[in-house]
This record gives structure tokens, C-alpha cells and sequence, in this order.
């Protein structure tokens, strides 16, 4: 059951709570009798003894997270006439999007592509049906599992976004080749060389800002700084989706405040990042995704389910959870060294706004002849030159160290080197590039280097007898120019000379690739495969379509913030 404030004497009720300073629990107790005196005549058979749900503010469509599908959907319900609130928890719009390279994956033969593709050979054009085959393709891991239903959308979906988000403020730099690394068809890549000059914002602030802009222009309001707790449904598995809670978040995540209701008469859209920075959330995917290893970018964005949570809670199914254990596109990456978050996605300045949250830069590592990587246990596990997206290297990264007071994970790892990598490498080693509290260390020696490591994830001391070995062994392998152990192709530099430094290199969570189970319009579907009424998700916080990146959180934003609001109420 459900009341909205407003009616004069109610908002009277909400004035005197706010020049009080009345928390939520003494305005409830003050104010629910009141309300319910007031609007019992109207409640349904069905709402009947339920609490009374007291809504503070309203509007059509409420969107949960401001990142790249919250603000599509926001933006897409709003030019079909509805009311629009996007809530997000951070201080600043943009979600992970704002943090990305900003690429899109957005083909199908629009016009960019038509433009580049000057006297290109037959057979180079792009169709939607060659998008659908590249992400549905079931001998390559990206789209094995992925629901061919919601690929088959999306893929026909390309052509028309692209347009729609020229048309809403986004300019598009180009395409570049990317054949080798994502193994996509030849068909819609172009080697273009563009002008080194600055034409406005770029990268992830490039998608973000527009949109961001475009969506205030039509009057969609964003309330930051507002943390979803609950979504609120009818009954709690049954009935439409009526609205959320929130809190309110102050000081940068140091405390929560005030709360309250929004009323969302047509729909709620769940966009709130996906489950990468939830241990507990991420290991019903992969048990081996345990707390050591990070989101990406989490110092900007936790992306802690939170959303999928709220829906599961009210009858949500999850969606293609296959997905997440098989995927070698960017499921985890190696990232900068020497910082908890190190994910390499954008770099970090220390003038940033949220860089206490991070503490450190890192340093990003171009030649991994400088470094050898070892687990907790002092070990080498894999050749270090091995490709970012390598999904051995992360197989083997994951793997148990045959501890048994952690069965689960890989454990931290780390990228040990000494003083003359350096000096080669031109690396600041000191803060604010690198972390001193628990990641990054250095000693004279190796053995008390190994004694020096102290980590909120290292569980137990590292041997110092087996790193020394570690390092003596490799020293040989650079004096033969052969990695007996695991192929490191002519290894080149000694670990020899001191100071000799220890490095947080341990692989970040780039993306989450299950969520909230979708249909085709972007609903969330229950465990009996039904759309509940009034809740949509897109982006990472869906599940069902293996793909990393902004055009799949576009696309089902779009179509969610459409679907609601034609919703008749």
C-alpha cells in the first residue's frame, strides 16, 4: 500500500519534521497515524493491512545509479513524456562509465563506419546481422552463453543508437582496429589517424557529460548522493513495483543521514553497476573470486550489487550466470602496481577529487622483463609477460597456493624488482604513486623483504627462504636467456641489485557479466521466467549478454526507459 505527501496538511507534517530535525523513526511514529486517518478510504482490498508505505517525493520513472544505463534510460523515458528522478550513491554523476576508455562497440553500418570506409574491399561492410554472429558465436567464450534473444535485440538496436546518442550530445571520435584482441569479424574495423587537438570531453567523461547534460536539459532530476536500500513492491513477491528508499550519503561515505521514499508510478530501473566489488555477490558465480581481488576504479564507484540485491528480494531471477565464469574479454585485468584499486582502466591524479579513497597512482608496467610476479607464497605461477586478457595467466592467478586455511582464490600477488628496474624504467617509487600502508614495501635484502610484507590479504608471512629461491632461480634463467619453468620469453634483467621492492600487482575485476535476468524490453523476469511489473535493469546490473562496455548498458537502458514509460497507471 502506498500514500504520497501531497496534500497541504501532510506537507505541513513533512515541514515540521525538517525544522525539527525529526530522524526518520520520530517522524513515523508522529506523522504515519495522521496519514493513515487520512487516505484509509482509498486503499485496495489487496494493500489491506500492509504498512503504509509514506512517499516523500514522486515522479514516473525512478532510475537507479547514474552511469552509462541510468542516464540512457533516464533520457529515454523522458522524451516519451514521463517524470524522471535518477538516484546515485556517489557525489558525482557517471558511475563506471566515467572511468572508462569510453569505447563503444556500436557497429551494424552506421555512418561513421560508412564514412571510413573509403576503398575498403568487398565483404568489409557492416551489417546487423555480422553483430549478431560476433557476440553469439559459440565457439568463442564471449558469447557462448549469452542469451541470443537479448543479442539479437541489441545487435538490431546498433544502428538506431547510434543515431539517438549523436542526436542526445555524443560526438564520436573513430574506430580502431581490434581484430587480434577481440576477436570480432574484420568487417567493421578501420585504422584512422585523427588530429592530436582537444574538441571537448573524452573517454569515459566523453559519454558521460553530454548524456549527464542532455538529461537535465529535459528535466530529469539527479539526486546524488543518495544511497538505494530498498525497493518496494506491492507484496514482496507479487503486485507492481512501486518505488525505493533511499539514504541519504554525507561526507563522502563517512555517514548516513536522512532517508527517504520516492514513488515511482510507472517503473524503477535498476542501474547500479553490477555485483565486481562484492566478494560475497561474485563468488555464487566463481568461488575463486574472493576478497582479495578488487573492482576496478572501486576509490569512484563500489558497484557492490546493491541493486541486484534490492530485486532479488522482491522475486528477481538472475540471468546467463555462465557468463561470468567463462568470459576472456575483460573480466579481470593486470593493471598499475602499487596500489589496492589498480585497475588500469583511466589513470588517477592525485589532484582528483576522490583520490583519498585510493591513496596512491600505481605505476603501470610496460615491459614485464623488469618484474617477476609471485604469489603469497614467495612462487612464480606464470610466464609475467603474458597478455592482459591471457585467460590462462588469470586461471593460473586464481589457482589454490595449497594452503588450507584458504581454499578458495588465488591470493595476493606481487611484482617483485629491484633498484636498476628503476632506474630503467623511470618508476617514482615513492607515495603518491605507490601505497606504503600494505602495498608497496622495500628492503636490503630479499629475505627481509619477504618478512616486510604485511597485507590485509596476505594471511600468513611469505617465506623468505622460498622468495630468495625465487629470485636466485629466475637470475639463472637471465643467465641461460631460458625460463625453464614457464617460457618467459629470453628473460633479461636480474633481480640483483638493492633496494628490492615489493608490489601489490594482484588482477582487478574490470566488469560483472550476470545480473538481473532481462527480456528483450529491458524487464526484470522473476524465477518463473515473468516480468515483474514496473522493474527494469540494464548494464552490468543485467544478466544474460556476455559483453563488456557502454552500447550493451545503452541498449537496454534505451528500451527499459521506453517500456516504462508507456506503462499506463
Amino acid at each position: 500500500m502506498s500514500k504520497s505527501r501531497n496534500k497541504p496538511t501532510r506537507n505541513k507534517v513533512v515541514q515540521a519534521r525538517n525544522d525539527a530535525a525529526l530522524d526518520r523513526r520520530n517522524f513515523l511514529k508522529k506523522g504515519a497515524a495522521v496519514g493513515a486517518v487520512a487516505m484509509g478510504a482509498g486503499l485496495s482490498q489487496a494493500a489491506q493491512g500492509a504498512e503504509a508505505t509514506i512517499w516523500d517525493r514522486e515522479a514516473d520513472v525512478v532510475v537507479i545509479g547514474g552511469g552509462a544505463g541510468g542516464l540512457v534510460a533516464a533520457i529515454a523515458a523522458r522524451e516519451k513524456g514521463a517524470s524522471v528522478i535518477i538516484v546515485e550513491k556517489n557525489f558525482d554523476i557517471g558511475g563506471r562509465a566515467m572511468m572508462s576508455f569510453g569505447g563503444l562497440y556500436i557497429g551494424g553500418g552506421n555512418r561513421l563506419q560508412k564514412a571510413l570506409s573509403g576503398n575498403a574491399p568487398p565483404g568489409r561492410d557492416d551489417t546487423p546481422d555480422k553483430v549478431f554472429d560476433d557476440w553469439s558465436r559459440p565457439e568463442k567464450p564471449i558469447g557462448r552463453f549469452s542469451d541470443r534473444e537479448l543479442v539479437r535485440v541489441y545487435a538490431d538496436n546498433n544502428l538506431d543508437l547510434f543515431d539517438w546518442l549523436e542526436k542526445h550530445g555524443i560526438r564520436w571520435e573513430g574506430y580502431r582496429p581490434a581484430v587480434d584482441r577481440l576477436d570480432r569479424s574484420r568487417t567493421r574495423l578501420n585504422v584512422v589517424k585523427w588530429p592530436d587537438e582537444k574538441t571537448g570531453p573524452a573517454r569515459g567523461p566523453g559519454f558521460v557529460r553530454p548524456l549527464a547534460k542532455t538529461a537535465r536539459a529535459m528535466g530529469v532530476e539527479i539526486l546524488l548522493q543518495q544511497q538505494m536500500t530498498k525497493i518496494h513492491r506491492e507484496s514482496p513477491t507479487s503486485g507492481r513495483v512501486t518505488g525505493i528508499s533511499v539514504i541519504e550519503v554525507d561526507d563522502n561515505y563517512a555517514q548516513k543521514t536522512k532517508t527517504m521514499n520516492i514513488r515511482a508510478r510507472k517503473g524503477v530501473v535498476v542501474a547500479t553497476g553490477g555485483s565486481a566489488g562484492n566478494p560475497i555477490f561474485r563468488t555464487m558465480f566463481d568461488v575463486r573470486l574472493t576478497e582479495e581481488y578488487q573492482a576496478e576504479n572501486s576509490e569512484w564507484t563500489q558497484r557492490t550489487a546493491d541493486g541486484e540485491i534490492a530485486a532479488m528480494q522482491i522475486g528477481a531471477a538472475l540471468g546467463a550466470t555462465a557468463c561470468q565464469t567463462t568470459q576472456d574479454d575483460n573480466l579481470l585485468n593486470k593493471g598499475r602496481m602499487g596500489k589496492k584499486s589498480n585497475g588500469g582502466g583511466t589513470e588517477l591524479y592525485a589532484t582528483a577529487p576522490h583520490f583519498f579513497r585510493a591513496r596512491a597512482i600505481g605505476i603501470e608496467i610496460e615491459d614485464y622483463q623488469n618484474v617477476i610476479l609471485v604469489k603469497e607464497n614467495g612462487l612464480r605461477f606464470y610466464t609475467e609477460t603474458a597478455h592482459t586478457r591471457d585467460y590462462e595467466y588469470y586461471a593460473a592467478a586464481l589457482a589454490w597456493t595449497g594452503d588450507p586455511k584458504k581454499m578458495n582464490g588465488g591470493g595476493p600477488i606481487w611484482a617483485i624488482f629491484d633498484a636498476d628496474a628503476v632506474a630503467r624504467e623511470k618508476w617514482n617509487v615513492k607515495p603518491p604513486y605507490v601505497d606504503p600502508n600494505g602495498y608497496f614495501f622495500s628492503a636490503d635484502t630479499v629475505e627481509e623483504l619477504a618478512k616486510k610484507i604485511v597485507n590485509e590479504y596476505q594471511w600468513r608471512t611469505m617465506p623468505p627462504a622460498a622468495l630468495k629461491a625465487t629470485v636466485e632461480r629466475y637470475n639463472s634463467f637471465v643467465d641461460k636467456g631460458v625460463d625453464s619453468d614457464f617460457k618467459k620469453p629470453t628473460p633479461t634483467f636480474k633481480i640483483a641489485k638493492p633496494p628490492f621492492y615489493a608490489a601489490w600487482h594482484t588482477p582487478a575485476l574490470h566488469d560483472s557479466y550476470s545480473g538481473i535476468r532481462i527480456n528483450t524490453s529491458g524487464q526484470v523476469l522473476d524465477l518463473r521466467g515473468t516480468a515483474i511489473p514496473g522493474l527494469y535493469a540494464c548494464g552490468d546490473s543485467s544478466g544474460g549478454f556476455g559483453q563488456h562496455g557502454l552500447c550493451r548498458a545503452a541498449t537496454y537502458g534505451r528500451l527499459g526507459g521506453w517500456h516504462a514509460a508507456a506503462q499506463k497507471v
